[in-house]
């Protein structure tokens, strides 16, 4: 083989040896957890069902909100947390009315994560698993997903899941309002 083509190939066949090496570990890393729950990629198309509760759109939004009992709203969109604290790195809105238990739909929470967010469900229905729950945070978000998978898992019966959330409701020309996390632990 010429001095030039063995320069030429060297090169190419490196990088195609490291793009094969990282296809394969981005093929193996896990979207889900053992237990169900998306561990990655939070910001991607989510799916048109979750088991335990009802999709909602807008429309049936504004029709359970007009009911009675009215539903709880709640909104798990992530905030940074450093050192004990909530870290405001951007304003964060959500409907009105809405409790704000940030973090609370990661895939993994720790124990205290996981007792911040059944503390918070406690006190918000009076310990009444037949209270309405809705869960949502963005479109295209899996944090809402694993919110009512998890409410679920502890019980709750009238789960609904606004799936487009936040940015359906902007959408709309609805009302939002400035929002803060409820406080943790």
């Amino acid at each position: 083989m010429s001095r030039a083509r063995h320069r030429l190939l060297c090169p190419s066949l490196a990088a195609l040896s490291l793009s094969l090496v990282l296809g394969v570990t981005h093929a193996e890393t896990a979207l889900f957890s053992a237990d169900g729950y998306r561990i990655g990629l939070y910001r991607s198309p989510t799916p048109h069902q979750v088991e335990g509760a009802a999709i909602i759109d807008t429309a049936a939004l504004q029709t359970l909100l007009a009911r009675t009992p009215r539903p709880v709203l709640i909104d798990v969109y992530r905030r940074q947390w450093l050192e004990g604290r909530f870290i405001e790195d951007q304003p964060h809105e959500n409907l009105l009315g809405s409790h704000w238990l940030a973090n609370t739909g990661d895939g993994d929470l720790t124990p205290a994560w996981h007792a911040y967010f059944a503390r918070n469900l406690n006190t918000l229905t009076a310990g009444d698993r037949a209270q309405p729950l809705v869960f949502y945070c963005r479109a295209d978000c899996w944090l809402s997903w694993n919110a009512v998978k998890r409410a679920a898992a502890m019980g709750y019966k009238s789960l609904y899941w606004y799936r487009d959330g936040l940015d359906a409701w902007q959408a709309a020309n609805l009302p939002v309002t400035p929002a803060q996390p409820e406080p943790f632990p």
